[in-house]
């Protein structure tokens, strides 16, 4: 019986978007769920970490957070062009900067206004559908098990039939870790609680907002506990897709 979440979801061909509506909407994702991005500079092989602070579309602009390791800064103060990855719900997004970026500071941080790109391109890779919850819906967690001293608690970001990704307050990373299997992940759905195993795939803190960002795969989910998932995730599905044929953009 085929599934109702990977229909037409599978592994898409690369895409070059270039209205600038779906641009500053894609730059927008990344902004609001905190995606790191990877930025490479043409020629050197380091690679850096930097966010999308701001997306600005009347001055033309993105306003990118300082780079992780500071010391890529030097390139931009050469104006070398560099190349910028990211990845949201499964999708990857990429784009070049081949203009000089201004350095400056934004709300009293360190950060780089960048020329908005002229085309992003955008490669759907995941074969699960990935929804994203609404910054309204509280999604509640729980996270326990014989590899945590406490229960740890937090609220769901986005879910997939195969995975999620979660948020925690305060700064828990120390306690967990890429790879291991958490035996007790609970999640309040709004049809009732569902408690499952997780593997951890990353974790990563971050300081200016105190929170911890946790993406998980679901491990050894049974027949009622998959169920439950891809009903919530079909649910979703079907308002995200009412939520567009409504005509918002």
């Amino acid at each position: 019986m085929s599934s109702p979440f990977t229909e037409g979801d599978g592994p898409q061909p690369p895409k070059v978007l270039k209205a600038p509506v779906e641009i500053v909407a894609n730059l927008r994702l990344l902004q609001q769920h905190h995606d790191p991005l990877i930025i490479t500079f043409h020629e050197r092989n380091q690679r850096f970490q930097s966010y999308v602070i701001d997306v600005d579309r009347d001055r033309n602009r993105v306003i990118l957070d300082e780079m992780i390791p500071s010391d890529g800064e030097r390139f931009l103060q050469n104006g070398e062009p560099f190349r910028v990855e990211a990845f949201h719900e499964g999708v990857r997004v990429a784009w070049e900067c081949l203009s000089a970026v201004q350095i400056t500071e934004h709300q009293g941080e360190r950060c780089y206004f960048s020329p908005m790109p002229d085309e992003v391109l955008y490669h759907q890779r995941r074969n699960a559908f990935r929804a994203t919850l609404k910054q309204g819906e509280q999604i509640k967690i729980e996270l326990a098990g014989e590899k945590l001293r406490t229960a740890l608690q937090g609220v769901l970001l986005d879910i997939s039939a195969t995975g999620c990704k979660l948020r925690m307050p305060g700064d828990v990373s120390s306690s967990l870790q890429a790879g291991q299997v958490y035996e007790r992940f609970t999640v309040r759905l709004p049809f009732g609680a569902m408690t499952t195993s997780i593997e951890l795939r990353h974790v990563q803190y971050e300081e200016k907002l105190d929170i911890t960002f946790a993406g998980a795969r679901f491990y050894r989910m049974s027949g009622l506990e998959q169920r439950q998932v891809e009903r919530f995730v079909y649910q979703l599905q079907r308002e995200a897709r009412r939520f567009e044929s409504d005509g918002l953009f």
